[in-house]
C-alpha cells in the first residue's frame, strides 16, 4: 500500500535478513551489544520510526530519537541500515544529548551503487544512452527500486532521470522533509567510506536545503581508486569503461568480472577506478591543488575527519598521517581524529568512534535559526 511522503510508521528494525556479500570497503554488520533502553533495545535492534522522505520506493529512512537536531548517516558501497557497529551505541549516546540519528536508504544503497552517480545531470548531459541492455538495466531496478519497465520501451532522458537517482538530490529531499515536517533546527552529516563522497558532492552543489547542514563528519574517507588498483583486472576494465563511455555507452553494464558484488555501469566503474574520476577525492597521489579544487568548499562549514590508522583498504605505501593532514588542510583546517589500530569500519574501536563523533556534534551542533530557506 502506497503512503504519502508525510506518512510515518512505528517499527522496530531487527538486524539484516541476510548477510551482505564480501565487498571492498564494506562495513561490518555486527551490533555493539545488548541494551536495556534507549534507541538500541537489543543487539541488532533499534526502536524508532520508519518514514518516507520522497515519492520513490527506495526513499525511506529510519529515525531513532524524536528531537529537532539530527545526525544523518550516509553509508558506503553495499551499505544500508545498521551499516557499522558504532551506530547502535551512537544512537543511544545521541539520544542522551537530545539528538536523533537518521539512517536513509538512497538509490545507491545495497547493490544500487553500481548504477548510481554522484552527478546525475552531468552524466545525462555527457552520456546519452541508446537502446542498450535495456531489459537487464530495468530488471535490476525492478528489484531494487520497483521501477516497472517494458521490454520494448525506448530509453529517453525522462526514463534515465527516473532510473539513475542522484544521491545528492535524495539527500536534499531528506533534509527538506526534516525541515518541513519535523521542524528540524539543523543537521550534521556523517559519512562512512564512500558515503564521504556523497557529502562532498552534496555540499558542492549548493542544493536548496544545504544551508541546513551545520557540520560534516567524514569517517574513513579513503580512495576507492587506490584500493582497486591493487586488483589484477582493474587496468583492463578501466580501458574498457573508457572506450564504452567514448562510444556513448556509459550507462551500459560492465562485465561481471569488473565488479562481482553488484551490476555496475561503465560510468560508475570509471568514476570509482580512474585517475581524477568523479569519485576520486581522497587519493594520496593527488596534488595539494587538486585536493583543494575538490575539497576546498568544505571549509564553509565545520568538518571533522576520522581516519583509521589501520584501515585495510588503504594501501601499505600510503603515509596515512601525511594524507589525513593534507585532506584536512584542503578542507580549510578540518578537525583531525586519528584512531590508532582502527579498521575501516571501526568495528574494533567502537567506543573511540562514538566519543569522537559525539564530542564534535556537541561542539559544532546547530544553534537553530529563524528561516533556513532565507
Amino acid at each position: 500500500m502506497s503512503q504519502s511522503s508525510s506518512s510515518w510508521f512505528s517499527t522496530i528494525v531487527g538486524g539484516r535478513a541476510a548477510a551482505k556479500p564480501e565487498s571492498p570497503r564494506m562495513a561490518s554488520n555486527a551490533g555493539a551489544g545488548d541494551r536495556s533502553g534507549g534507541a538500541a533495545r537489543q543487539k541488532h535492534q533499534f526502536r524508532g520510526v520508519l518514514f518516507k522522505y520522497g515519492p520513490k520506493p527506495a526513499q525511506v529512512a529510519f529515525r531513532t530519537g524524536d528531537f529537532k537536531q539530527q545526525v544523518i548517516f550516509i553509508g558506503g558501497l553495499t551499505d544500508g541500515f545498521l551499516a557499522t557497529e558504532y551506530l547502535e551505541p551512537l544512537a543511544t549516546a545521541l539520544e542522551d544529548e537530545k539528538w536523533s540519528l537518521v539512517q536513509p536508504l538512497l538509490s545507491s544503497s545495497y547493490i544500487g551503487y553500481g548504477t548510481s552517480s554522484l552527478e546525475q545531470h552531468g552524466l545525462i548531459g555527457k552520456i546519452l544512452p541508446q537502446q542498450l541492455v535495456f531489459e537487464i538495466f530495468c530488471s535490476m531496478y525492478n528489484v531494487v527500486h520497483g521501477v516497472l519497465c517494458g521490454k520494448d520501451s525506448a530509453i529517453s532522458l525522462d526514463v534515465v532521470a527516473a532510473s539513475i537517482y542522484l544521491d545528492a538530490t535524495e539527500l536534499d529531499q531528506l533534509i527538506g522533509y526534516l525541515i518541513n515536517k519535523e521542524d528540524s533546527e539543523g543537521v550534521v552529516l556523517l559519512g562512512h567510506s564512500t558515503g564521504c563522497q556523497d557529502i562532498v558532492y552534496y555540499l558542492r552543489k549548493n542544493a536548496a536545503c544545504s544551508r541546513a547542514v551545520r557540520a560534516a563528519i567524514l569517517q574513513a574517507p579513503v580512495s576507492d581508486r587506490e584500493y582497486r588498483a591493487s586488483l589484477p583486472e582493474t587496468a583492463a576494465m578501466i580501458d574498457l569503461a573508457s572506450t564504452m563511455i567514448s562510444e556513448g555507452r556509459g550507462i551500459d553494464l560492465m562485465p561481471r568480472e569488473a565488479n562481482p558484488d553488484a551490476p555496475i555501469t561503465a560510468y560508475r566503474y570509471h568514476s570509482l577506478c580512474a585517475y581524477m574520476g568523479d569519485d576520486d577525492l581522497f587519493s594520496s597521489d593527488l596534488s595539494d591543488d587538486q585536493l583543494r579544487m575538490r575539497l576546498g568548499h568544505m571549509s564553509n562549514i565545520p568538518c571533522q575527519v576520522i581516519f583509521s590508522m589501520a584501515d585495510e583498504y588503504v594501501p601499505g605505501y600510503v603515509d596515512k598521517k601525511a594524507l589525513i593532514k593534507r585532506l584536512c588542510d584542503a578542507m580549510g583546517g578540518a578537525e583531525k581524529v586519528e584512531i590508532e589500530w582502527g579498521n575501516h569500519s571501526l568495528s574494533n574501536r567502537v567506543a573511540e568512534a562514538v566519543q569522537a563523533i559525539l564530542d564534535f556534534v556537541k561542539t559544532e551542533g546547530p544553534k537553530g535559526w529563524s528561516d533556513p530557506w532565507n
